[in-house]
């Protein structure tokens, strides 16, 4: 039986995080879905996944219910396919960051680079004077990435700051252009860049699963899929899944 999958994100004050926990879980688990939730005092970042109109009502209930109190109206969402229910449990965790930087400086309600959609992202990263980062982990990249991008050899989100440090200068990169798969690392790491220094920080809009929805294949500069946290195991242009034959690729979704 094919699921609806919906990822989601928002940098929000959520100073009662805590008290979100159980209700939220409590929510999911009456409509069914299954997936990962992270809540912090900055946010909110999950993917639940389930029948489509069980995954309509979570959606509406985030954006406008009583329990968040319209804290959460600007969420990031992606929707897609699974053939088959693509997590094994539901998970509604608590965290000291909904994507693990460990900076307080890089706050994305404050200050965050310049989101470029899908469609600009193509000229945008052909600019010779365009330095292009994929800012995931390094067996992300190895699965897939836009060509000509910088990887930075990480194992997790947490080192793209000494990877920074080491490698990026604003005085030689004066523009920066950067992605993940849905965006929300990539929120994170352009307010850590530009407090910085670094003049001019670009970031793909919704990440790299909104440019292979809608950018067409054959003018894409995307080269192989890309990883997902759960079984589908990865996504292809039009986000066509490819589901895992052994084991689970499900995991936090900011790790």
């Amino acid at each position: 039986m094919s699921c609806q999958v919906a990822a989601f994100y928002q940098f929000a004050a959520l100073p009662d995080f805590r008290e979100l926990r159980e209700p939220l879980r409590a929510i999911c688990a009456g409509l069914g879905l299954k997936g990962s939730v992270l809540l912090a005092q900055e946010g909110i970042n999950g993917t639940l996944a389930g029948a489509a109109e069980a995954v309509a009502a979570v959606i509406e209930e985030l954006r406008q219910g009583a329990l968040l109190g319209g804290r959460l109206d600007n969420l990031e969402l992606k929707f897609s396919q699974a053939s088959a229910m693509p997590f094994r449990r539901l998970k509604v965790r608590l965290k000291k960051e909904i994507v693990t930087l460990g900076d307080v400086g890089a706050d994305p309600t404050r200050r965050v680079g310049i989101y470029v959609d899908p469609a600009d992202w193509n000229a945008l990263i052909a600019e010779p004077e365009t330095l292009v980062i994929d800012t995931r982990n390094a067996f992300e990249v190895a699965i897939g990435t836009f060509a000509g991008a910088l990887d930075p050899g990480i194992a997790s989100f947490g080192q793209f700051r000494d990877f920074a440090a080491r490698h990026l200068d604003p005085a030689r990169h004066r523009r920066v252009a950067m992605f993940c798969t849905g965006g929300i690392r990539c929120e994170k790491a352009s307010a850590y860049l530009l407090s910085r220094g670094f003049a001019q920080v670009y970031h793909l809009k919704g990440g790299i699963l909104k440019y292979l929805e809608a950018v067409p294949e054959a003018e894409s500069r995307w080269r192989g899929e890309c990883f997902v946290f759960d079984d589908r195991v990865a996504l292809g242009h039009g986000l066509r899944e490819r589901r895992a034959e052994q084991g689970s690729a499900e995991q936090d979704c900011d790790e």
